[in-house]
């Protein structure tokens, strides 16, 4: 699961394959004469045509969902209602741990306890909001490389394959070969998406493990057969890890929903990631050319040789960035209010916490995952250092104080503060301790004014990125 999504990584990329030796998934579905056609080409085709018929965007979302809940179905139960009565039980005493170590309010929504296929269906449309900026600019990025003479190069490909794509000679024009690419791109993304989904929905924990809403806001949801195996590798009780577990969900919750700005905060700098994509020309025309049609595997093979540029622009690091540390700091967040208040009342907290700041940073299934779905790897490691800056806050200006700083993403620490948190704590904490009053204490942005957008941010801040090595100003998260 840490092999680059359609198109991403460089071309010395370490092979990795995700899902085994078929990243995609084609040999299961297509293969030759063991797969479920007995080598029928023309079975393939007919198989591939229906498939690639979707036009609901740059992903194919059926096949996507079929792809996850298959991989889900087979070693997937039910919710007993015995984990239904526990994880209430759990939810709750969590929430009256936490109202007194965070200003957040609990929603007081009742708890949802999924299974795995539940988790693939209840978070899709959150990925689809994810991915599908990033699978449309790699899908317009390919078409744009056609316009632009490519199909010349292609003349060379194998008879059969230029039947497929709708005939390049004759001045057909690249219409038809353009509706083909669109149709052969969110194939190839619906297969992927599916599996990374599939591989995800067997360990993830919870709803927000992935530090990004992709819930209902406020709404938590526990993932009990996970949780279970979860726990049968820890020397804990399970009741301890469920309610750690439970705590966690919960400050999640509490925070994405007490804070309304921050899903589009964060969804934005993935849409802004997404527009820097570049598409390397010369390869598309290499991939194209070696594709053989009596080997379905080898399309699978070309859209993932390293098709796309992956040189950061400025624009592209800056967005890249501020992700980063968004997440940083919600995980960090999370990771401080669940230690104020399981710390000396839950026995394990502290060798929980460590485990599951390690799941984090080892590159754990949410990591994995998120860096195949979207083409981004994450640095972790930030996680410790926001959740000592969080502590440093709270130790200085009370749970108000810290809470306060989510009022508005221009208060909330930068990357450069996370490296300095003592300086940030200095100039934060001036006794101001509520969102009134944070907000009358911000510095004016760079313009002089507050002018959000229609997203609940700065407008324009993917825009207004600093220059290559220069830190960005304080208090841009």
């Amino acid at each position: 699961m840490t092999r680059p999504p359609f198109g991403f990584g460089p071309g010395d990329r370490p092979e990795e394959p995700a899902g085994g030796d078929d990243p995609f998934g084609l040999s299961a579905m297509f293969g030759g004469a063991g797969g479920p056609f007995g080598g029928d080409m023309g079975a393939v085709f007919a198989q591939l045509q229906r498939l690639m018929s979707w036009t609901g965007g740059p992903v194919n979302w059926d096949l996507a969902g079929e792809v996850a809940t298959g991989a889900t179905r087979a070693d997937d139960r039910p919710v007993t209602a015995e984990e239904e009565r526990e994880l209430a039980d759990a939810c709750r005493l969590a929430d009256l741990w936490l109202d007194p170590v965070t200003e957040l309010p609990a929603s007081g929504a009742a708890p949802q306890a999924w299974s795995r296929t539940g988790w693939v269906e209840a978070t899709t449309p959150a990925w689809r909001a994810l991915v599908d900026p990033v699978a449309g600019r790699v899908v317009a990025a390919m078409g744009s490389a056609l316009e632009q003479g490519l199909a010349g190069g292609m003349e060379n490909a194998p008879p059969e394959l230029a039947g497929l794509l709708g005939g390049l000679g004759g001045g057909a024009g690249l219409g038809p070969l353009k509706g083909v690419m669109d149709q052969v791109g969110g194939f190839v993304f619906g297969a992927q998406v599916g599996q990374a989904l599939g591989a995800l929905a067997k360990e993830v924990l919870s709803a927000s493990e992935v530090g990004l809403p992709l819930s209902t806001p406020g709404r938590p949801a526990i993932v009990p057969a996970n949780l279970a195996a979860f726990s049968e590798g820890l020397e804990i009780p399970v009741d301890e890890v469920r309610l750690y577990v439970c705590l966690r969900e919960l400050a999640h919750q509490r925070l994405f929903a007490g804070v309304p700005w921050l899903k589009a905060h964060l969804f934005d700098a993935v849409d802004a990631y997404a527009r820097g994509i570049e598409v390397d020309p010369s390869a598309i025309e290499r991939a194209v050319g070696s594709i053989d049609p009596s080997d379905p595997e080898s399309m699978q093979r070309a859209v993932g040789e390293g098709l796309f540029d992956l040189e950061p622009t400025p624009a592209q690091q800056a967005a890249l960035n501020r992700l980063e540390t968004a997440l940083a700091l919600v995980e960090g967040w999370v990771d401080q209010v669940v230690d104020a208040a399981a710390s000396g009342t839950l026995p394990s907290a502290a060798a929980l916490r460590e485990t599951i700041r390690r799941r984090r940073a080892s590159g754990g299934p949410a990591e994995q995952t998120f860096a195949t779905l979207v083409g981004l790897q994450l640095r972790p490691r930030r996680l410790r250092e926001a959740a000592s800056l969080w502590t440093a806050v709270a130790e200085k200006g009370g749970t108000a104080a810290r809470d306060a700083l989510w009022a508005h993403p221009d208060l909330l620490p930068s990357a450069a503060d996370l490296d300095d948190p003592a300086g940030f704590v200095a100039r934060s904490t001036g006794g101001s301790t509520d969102w009134d009053a944070g907000l009358r204490s911000l510095d004016k942005d760079f313009d002089g004014t507050l002018d959000d957008d229609a997203r609940g941010g700065p407008a324009g801040d993917e825009d207004s990125a600093p220059p290559d090595g220069e830190a960005p100003p304080s208090g841009a998260a």
